[in-house]
């Protein structure tokens, strides 16, 4: 433990070691008679074996060693060659330092020197080549290298000059410095990053040895050993092992065995940092503790393992012989307080200056030098697809909010206004603030307050957009005071139990407003739920004229019978003329006629075909995003599948919707630039419509209005910055408030919504923005590298948002229900990985269909059971509270989640909360007793 505690707590400049390749080839005879070396397996992080049957690669699974063959390669390290950072350019000079050491020591009789190098530069034959038709320059070889085997004896009778210097000759014939085109065109190199080495691994018996022929070689500087390798990296690492016959398994299961531990993240750093022979019998004896046997009895060896989903990390091992923090044991230490990454205590862009617009100033030097990376880091195919899934959902939010909002205001405020508002906000912010992976929206707590004061002005005669502007004017002064006073720094209060309630409600509504859509267009389209087979000889619905006693009656009362026939011209003209029963609906209504029939008034294919749409439209969704990880078709087809899922999944079902050809209802869009109201223009003069004193009590209301901003900006922002999103550029905390105060000062006088950031919107923006390992291992699942950072995709979103006023003829084609299906997948999408909803399952989970996680080992479960308890009751009044005309303090209750969350110190352990929640970051004691342990340690 010490000597690898002081092999990996070196401290040094260097790099991290590269990835490494590990090929195992073995010595072969082919046809009887030619002996070459052939790959018979090979390691990333697992374990791929050439299946000669099947001319195949195995699939990937994990590598189950013996321990017999673990402690016969501890033997071999200790009794072979260890040569560290030899210096050599070509294989047969490693062979030749190798063969000399090897005799300098005794191992080897110096009469065997030219056998031995003739056959580690065999010709190697890799998986590559599959068919067993060679070329003619294979079989030239094959016959130059098949006589020269034959012809050793004669060649060994001459002088030991003349044998060295023909068997080398001979030999490399098959070695070349250069990889082989093979090599070159292997479609495998896109599993290795640009930087990876190789370790090859050759074993194999041979009738002219009596001992084991054993080495372990480290090169100086990786080297291109020409096709020693199936693919074209170069060699880092060689282990040999030449034995007597009649021990090939052995020698085999010794070959997997430190193909295996190289393949190891720790032994793999220690065989690049080790300085001797025991260093790296010291690797094998840490891996060795780390090794669990499983009885024979009791499994298959024969079966291969799948795969994990998640590798475990390694860090826990390396932590402790680096002299990393004092960790558990079984690594049960809870990772960023618990779950995950929700503290923001240690945040440096929370960090109180204590100077006027400090925290602004410091905003604006953290992402300025990022300003044109924001710019050309959006040059890739994923962008589109999140323009595209963005842009659609920013379309449908906007017509949703503005018809509700011209409902609430009688027109003062409607879709038009919705999107010329969404279009100027959403670009300014996404090109000037802090965090431009944000999206603004226009959110239900604004609309109730919207309501309520409309129906305040209307009450007192007062002009609703004048008192309007003057609330909105109050309430940007207000957040720039936050702005200048750093209060932002109040964020990092804010637990994950807050968080994710706040979420978790925003969420809710989404799914909720999904349903309640479709239920209110199946109310517009009703089923006729009365309807019975039996009797489907009672049903009918026929065009039938209009009562010549209604034409007796008009004209008898008004005399106009000029105004009669101009709105009904057919129904006096063709009254006896037309065939009433053979007209369509619109025929019969144009016509004047009337629609009679206990059948009329239910169209059930029009609901039918909508549900159909909306759960198809979701369902697609789903499945195309998880599509990445299906088994069919090549990694850049399936990625590009699962980036594009949402807009595929609604050209899909826009498509059906127009093969099907049922009339379902279709996104209305404004078609001219005009202010929704013609009483109103798009500038509100401030002064002028309201009594003076107005204008001062407009900070009373506007009080409300920043508190909603505040908390409904920060929290968002808290979401967005997640340390698990591994965001590079930093957060601007200070910068989006301002941004938001500045914009509100322009929708004000516009008379335009006011805009702030849109919680679930901006997940599924940063969801469709993630970055994957493009390389990674065979059977290992793509490792999470960050989010796509830039201000291109939302701005281009907010562009498209306003010329959408003019795309009416294309968008019109887009049924409702399919947008539905993409409202309720973001809503379900933003619930994944949000512990909460972990929580909520285990209420419903016996104890041994639990899943592991780290909470459950160390907090009792009536504790666990109890804070979900908590947190389910305060979303519940959440809700209850917007679903009233009390929703106007809504942002005040979501302020009073600190306060729960703070009053739960008294009810669990600090120990349960650093496992379930994030602990209060005023814990300075905490801090300064780690500091204290740090110092000791050092």
């Amino acid at each position: 433990a010490e000597r690898i505690r002081f092999i990996l707590g070196e401290e040094d400049d260097s790099p991290a070691p590269p990835q490494l390749f590990t090929e195992l080839d073995e010595l072969l005879a082919v046809d009887g008679q030619e002996m070459e070396w052939k790959e018979t397996a090979r390691w990333i992080k697992f374990e791929e074996k050439v299946e000669q049957g099947g001319e195949r690669w195995s699939k990937p699974h994990v590598a189950t060693l013996s321990l017999h063959s673990l402690f016969e390669l501890r033997t071999c390290i200790e009794k072979g060659s260890i040569m560290l950072d030899m210096e050599a350019s070509s294989l047969p000079q490693v062979v030749e330092m190798i063969v000399d050491n090897q005799i300098e020591t005794g191992l080897l009789k110096s009469e065997l020197k030219d056998k031995v190098t003739y056959t580690l530069l065999r010709k190697h034959r890799h998986q590559t080549k599959k068919s067993n038709l060679r070329s003619l320059a294979d079989i030239g070889k094959t016959v130059s290298s098949a006589s020269a085997l034959i012809g050793v004896d004669v060649v060994l009778t001459g002088s030991p000059a003349m044998a060295h210097r023909n068997l080398t000759s001979t030999s490399l014939n098959d070695i070349s410095d250069k990889p082989e085109k093979d090599q070159l065109k292997n479609k495998f190199m896109k599993k290795l990053p640009r930087d990876a080495e190789a370790s090859n691994v050759l074993v194999g018996e041979v009738d002219f040895l009596e001992s084991p022929f054993i080495a372990f070689v480290r090169l100086q500087q990786a080297v291109m050993l020409g096709a020693l390798t199936e693919v074209p990296v170069p060699t880092r690492f060689l282990f040999i092992l030449l034995g007597p016959k009649g021990k090939a398994k052995s020698y085999h299961e010794i070959g997997r065995a430190i193909a295996t531990l190289m393949s190891d993240e720790v032994f793999h750093d220690i065989a690049y940092k080790a300085k001797d022979r025991q260093d790296l019998i010291a690797g094998i004896d840490e891996f060795l503790d780390e090794v669990i046997v499983l009885p024979p009895g009791e499994w298959d060896p024969a079966i291969r393992i799948e795969p994990p989903k998640s590798l475990p990390s390694s860090d826990k091992r390396k932590n402790m012989y680096s002299g990393g923090e004092n960790l558990q044991m079984n690594g049960d230490t809870p990772h960023d307080g618990g779950h995950g990454g929700g503290g923001h205590g240690d945040c440096e862009e929370l960090q109180r200056t204590g100077r006027f617009c400090g925290g602004l100033i410091k905003d604006i030097k953290r992402k300025a030098p990022f300003f044109a990376s924001d710019f050309y880091d959006a040059l890739n195919i994923q962008a589109l697809s999140a323009i595209l899934f963005i842009y659609l959902a920013t379309v449908t939010n906007a017509i949703t909010f503005g018809g509700l909002l011209g409902d609430a205001t009688e027109n003062m405020q409607g879709v038009l206004e919705s999107f010329l508002g969404t279009a100027v906000t959403g670009a300014i912010f996404c090109l000037f603030a802090g965090q431009p992976l944000t999206i603004l929206s226009s959110t239900g707590p604004v609309l109730v307050f919207e309501r309520l004061l409309f129906n305040f002005s209307r009450d007192n005669d007062f002009d609703y957009l004048e008192f309007r502007l003057w609330i909105g004017l109050w309430s940007a002064f207000q957040c720039l005071i936050l702005v200048a006073t750093d209060a932002s720094f109040l964020v990092k209060y804010f637990t994950r139990f807050t968080e994710e309630g706040f979420s978790s409600l925003i969420s809710f509504i989404f799914i909720y407003d999904a349903f309640k859509k479709m239920i209110k267009l199946a109310d517009h389209y009703p089923i006729n739920s009365k309807f019975k087979v039996d009797y489907i000889t009672h049903y009918s619905c026929a065009c039938e004229p209009l009562d010549p006693g209604c034409f007796l009656f008009w004209s008898a009362n008004s005399g106009n019978l000029s105004g009669f026939m101009e709105m009904f011209p057919f129904s006096l003209q063709y009254n006896t003329t037309i065939d009433w029963s053979s007209l369509t609906t619109k025929e019969c209504l144009k016509y004047g006629g009337q629609l009679v029939g206990n059948n009329c008034e239910y169209v059930p294919d029009i609901t039918l075909m909508s549900f159909i749409l909306f759960f198809g439209t979701y369902t697609c969704s789903m499945a195309l995003k998880k599509f990445k990880t299906s088994r069919y078709f090549p990694t850049t087809a399936r990625k590009l599948i699962s980036d594009f899922a949402i807009i595929l999944s609604i050209l899909i079902f826009c498509g059906i919707d127009a093969l099907v050809g049922v009339d379902t209802p279709k996104l209305i869009v404004p078609s001219e630039f005009k202010p929704t109201s013609p009483n109103r223009g798009w500038f509100i003069p401030p002064f002028g419509g309201n009594p003076w004193w107005v204008y001062l009590a407009a900070a009373i209301p506007a009080l409300l209005v920043t508190i909603l901003i505040f908390m409904d900006q920060q929290i968002t922002a808290v979401i967005v910055n997640r340390k698990e999103h591994k965001l590079k550029k930093g957060a601007g905390y200070h910068l989006d408030l301002f941004w938001v105060a500045i914009l509100m000062i322009i929708c004000s006088f516009m008379g335009l919504p006011w805009y702030v950031a849109a919680t679930v919107i901006s997940i599924a923006h940063i969801d469709s923005l993630k970055m994957e390992t493009e390389t990674s291992a065979p059977g290992e699942q793509p490792k999470f590298l960050g989010v796509r950072e830039q201000r291109v995709t939302g701005f281009i979103v907010f562009i498209l948002t306003g010329v959408s006023v003019f795309m009416a003829p294309i968008l019109k084609f887009i049924p409702m229900p399919v947008l539905y299906g993409v409202f309720l997948y973001m809503g379900v999408a933003s619930l994944n990985g949000v512990q909460f909803m972990d929580r909520l399952k285990l209420l419903l989970m016996p104890l041994k269909h639990q899943p592991d996680f780290i909470y459950l080992r160390h907090v009792p479960l009536r504790r666990v059971h109890l804070f979900t308890f908590l947190q389910v009751v305060c979303l519940a009044l959440l809700w209850i509270l917007k679903s009233t005309v009390a929703a106007i303090i809504f942002p005040v209750m979501i302020l009073a989640l600190v306060a729960v969350r703070k009053a739960m110190d008294y009810l669990f352990s600090q120990h349960d909360l650093s496992f379930l929640d994030d602990v209060i970051p005023e814990k300075d004691k905490k801090k300064k007793e780690d500091e204290k342990k740090k110092k000791k340690k050092k």
